[in-house]
């Protein structure tokens, strides 16, 4: 193969990168780049390079040689861009000297937006000793962030050659692969085989690789940076003679290679500007209780109970152990003086109003400042796009942030998440995230970081990056959990990290917390040291002559103390505590003499807590849930750091323990997550909560005085996000002439303005001088108000089937035909 088709078979690599199939967002836009490749760039290219070449034929090979070699260091299989083969950067990290900063933390994807890591699942035929096996993935949708989903198969047919076809999917809400089923369907087609066999097959298609993806922040600045950097030490470290005819061919070198990079970055700016788009508010409900609907107007309870989707809501109270068989809607209500009333055993039973879709908004426009009214908002998405549609709306308003993301093991084993990947990776999916999460806390505001030994030599440089190093508080030190396993020949690792930063460390808010005293304790009041104080004038005469001494003011100072009505001198080269303090241990009734004669003082029956945090388990187990976190751990953590009525968050929610704390302690929280275990363990235990929870902190003396089945009940909104995916997924760029901009660069031409997806939704009404926007267009299960308000950073006042109105007095009404603002 000659150098000139090595690169320009390497170039097509880079447009499209290595063959996936299936279906996903990403594989369309692959599709969208191969095309303009095919059709635009390799023939433009190529034409450029053989003009450029006309005067220097014999630079051809050196010419396609270095352009192989400059671009194939740094574009991976699935087209990310950045230090791939660079071999200065293999570290995670390294020392950069600057003026300004002694180090800097440098990893080799810190220029990128970490997206997901997925497999590159292709087509694959396997052989065992008696078996042929086909696997396809053409009906394969990928991953859409990196939520952790099992590979499952289909058996299709078997083809007249005798090989057995399998389809292959992703798991979806549990599903599995059916061995048995396969089974029987291949003796169908009279095929017997083990379930050995079918298990051997199966694992030698899931060794393909794991591939992250990517994308650059800014290509063309970067690979433009690079390239110098690249040219400059080829040309210093070659050639010390320079012809004019060897810097033209350099210069032509360049030319090209810029170029390429020119149209490449365009891919790229579109990825970013996808990736970083506020994304739609899809698939939303509200869970409030029986007793916030009765304080607006409890005759909208008479409906709910009428309704026809009053059987599942009892079906799912029923199921959570809400309520139990013996249920009579009946006695719902009971008569008072004053009228009917909400039966106390009743108060708290949390409405979902997806069953309930056609009173929602005659429920919601009960409340006049609605979302001043909601405890908080649930929201099932990858967590980057989250945080970045959500910061608008609030921004500098969350008070506590604590996370527990997924440690960096080398294996995923039993959880509900992806843990396994590479350490850059693991950087850049947490730097991403920490940066938005700071733009969410108030200057007030402190963010809690759970992390082990895999990862802590990684987060704490990495927040010292983002939140500053003088932001630093504490290494907090917790237990894992009572499962201790030995591991051979080293000691068992038995706590875990907790790092805490706060976001102004001049105006953090922080409140001491305390322990009760177990048991009383004594302790001897005298401290190493001598030291003569000065006595007090009234009680001069009480000390001996002898134990009296004067000070260069002329003042009476003493080692000895008045102690009980005794003089007591302590012993040599020790020291009491002043005379003062003294007398007020004596009020408290906390000074006494031991056995021995010696004084001593009763201990504080509150102790203060240090940075160890041990003296519980750091993990349960009440929801099943491999790694969900102690309640008493984040009562500490939010107790601390945040009054009632702040907002705290939690964007790696797992089983939602933070969310269920800040609830209980009368804290309004946002809790973000992607796994499907959304729907299964995270919103049923804000339910429970709601209903009350008496699991957990529920049992502390202090918590039962404000969260009790009494004093439960609350009001909160859960909703999925459209995905990076989703979006790439909605991609149909119009199919028009390329480059037919005759003004403009053809490498520069911005190829993305024909996209026609948006006008679809909309409706110009040119007469009145108003556009309508039917977003149902583009998703029929959106929720415009809240998308808007995620974009315009304001708050929903108050929504009713006419029209929705902001903080700010601005309104939207509602058509039939969509929204349209005035």
């Amino acid at each position: 193969m000659s150098k000139e088709q090595r690169f320009y078979d390497a170039l097509e690599d880079i447009f499209v990168g290595a063959k996936v199939e299936g279906e996903s967002g990403y594989i369309n836009l692959m599709r969208i780049k191969s095309r303009y490749y095919e059709e635009g760039v390799f023939p433009k290219l190529k034409e450029d390079v053989n003009k450029a070449l006309k005067p220097f034929p014999e630079f051809r090979e050196e010419l396609f040689d270095k352009l192989y070699t400059f671009f194939n260091r740094y574009f991976s299989e699935s087209g990310s861009i950045y230090f791939r083969y660079t071999p200065i950067h293999q570290n995670v990290y390294e020392k950069v000297y600057t003026d300004d900063k002694d180090v800097i933390l440098f990893w080799k994807t810190h220029m990128l937006y970490y997206v997901k890591t997925d497999k590159l699942f292709k087509n694959l035929e396997v052989k065992t000793e008696e078996f042929k096996f086909f696997f396809d993935v053409s009906g394969l949708e990928h991953k859409k962030a990196n939520e952790k989903r099992a590979i499952i198969y289909e058996f299709k047919e078997k083809r007249k050659d005798g090989v057995i076809v399998f389809n292959v999917l992703y798991s979806e809400r549990g599903r599995i692969t059916k061995i048995n089923d396969i089974l029987r369907d291949l003796r169908r087609e009279g095929v017997t085989i083990t379930e050995d066999t079918l298990e051997k097959a199966f694992r030698v298609f899931e060794k393909q690789n794991d591939v992250d993806y990517f994308i650059n922040k800014n290509a063309k600045e970067f690979l433009r940076e690079q390239f110098n950097i690249w040219l400059y030490q080829y040309v210093f470290s070659g050639e010390s003679g320079w012809t004019e005819k060897r810097i033209k061919q350099l210069q032509i070198l360049k030319d090209i290679a810029f170029k390429i990079i020119d149209f490449i970055s365009q891919f790229e700016d579109e990825l970013v500007k996808i990736w970083n788009k506020p994304k739609f508010v899809l698939n939303s409900n509200y869970v409030i209780t029986l007793d916030r609907i009765a304080e607006k107007n409890i005759d909208i309870i008479e409906k709910i109970l009428e309704h026809e989707g009053f059987e599942d809501q009892v079906k799912e109270w029923e199921e959570l152990e809400i309520a139990d068989k013996e249920f009579d809607k009946r006695k719902v209500f009971e008569n008072a003086l004053s009228g009917k009333k909400l039966r106390k055993k009743y108060q708290h039973l949390p409405i979902d109003t997806k069953y309930f879709k056609d009173l929602e908004l005659e429920i919601l426009g009960l409340f006049d400042d609605l979302e001043n009214s909601l405890d908080g908002w649930l929201i099932k998405s990858e967590n980057y796009q989250a945080l970045n549609t959500i910061l608008p709306k609030f921004k500098e308003k969350v008070q506590t942030i604590y996370i527990d993301p997924p440690f960096n093991k080398e294996q995923d084993a039993d959880y509900f998440y992806s843990v396994k990947y590479k350490d850059s990776s693991w950087a850049t999916l947490l730097e991403n995230r920490f940066r938005p999460a700071k733009d969410i806390l108030n200057e007030k505001g402190s963010i809690f970081v759970r992390c082990d030994y895999n990862g802590n030599w990684i987060v704490r440089p990495l927040m010292n990056e983002v939140f500053g190093g003088e932001n630093f508080k504490n290494e907090i030190v917790v237990n894992k959990s009572v499962r201790m396993k030995t591991e051979g020949n080293k000691f068992p690792s038995w706590h875990d990290s907790v790092f805490w930063y706060s976001n102004n460390s001049d105006k953090v808010y922080f409140r001491h917390i305390t322990e009760s005293r177990q048991k009383e304790e004594w302790r001897s009041i005298d401290m190493e040291g001598e030291k003569w104080d000065v006595i007090p004038q009234d009680m001069i005469k009480l000390f001996s002559a002898k134990n009296i001494k004067y000070d260069e003011n002329g003042n009476p100072i003493s080692r000895a103390r008045i102690i009980l009505g005794k003089e007591i001198l302590p012993r040599d080269g020790r020291r009491f505590p002043s005379q003062e303090i003294i007398n007020e241990l004596e009020k408290q009734n906390r000074i006494r003499f031991s056995k021995t004669g010696n004084p001593q003082m009763l201990k504080p029956a509150e102790i203060y807590l240090t940075d160890d945090w041990t003296g519980f388990y750091g993990y349960s187990f009440t929801w099943n849930f491999p790694t969900e976190n102690s309640e008493i751990l984040l009562k500490r953590v939010i107790e601390s750091t945040s009054n009632e009525g702040n907002l705290v968050m939690d964007f790696f929610l797992g089983s939602g323990t933070t969310t269920a704390v800040a609830h209980k302690l009368g804290r309004r929280w946002i809790g973000i997550e992607m796994g499907e275990h959304f729907y299964t363990v995270v919103l049923p235990r804000m339910k429970k909560v709601l209903a009350y929870d008496k699991s957990g902190i529920s049992r502390e003396k202090d918590v039962k005085e404000k969260y009790n089945k009494d004093n439960a009940g609350g009001f909160f909104k859960y909703y999925e996000l459209e995905q990076y995916e989703d979006t790439l997924r909605k991609v149909k760029y119009e199919d028009a002439d390329l480059f037919d901009n005759p003004y403009e660069d053809p490498y520069n031409q911005y190829v993305f303005m024909k996209d026609p997806k948006m006008l679809d939704a909309l409706e110009i009404d040119y007469e009145n001088n108003k556009v309508k926007v039917d977003l149902t267009k583009l998703y029929p299960n959106i929720d415009v108000p809240e998308t808007l308000s995620n974009l315009l950073g304001k708050w929903i006042k108050k929504i009713n089937s006419t029209e929705v109105e902001f903080e700010d007095g601005e309104k939207i009404r509602s058509e039939r035909s969509g929204f349209q603002t005035y």
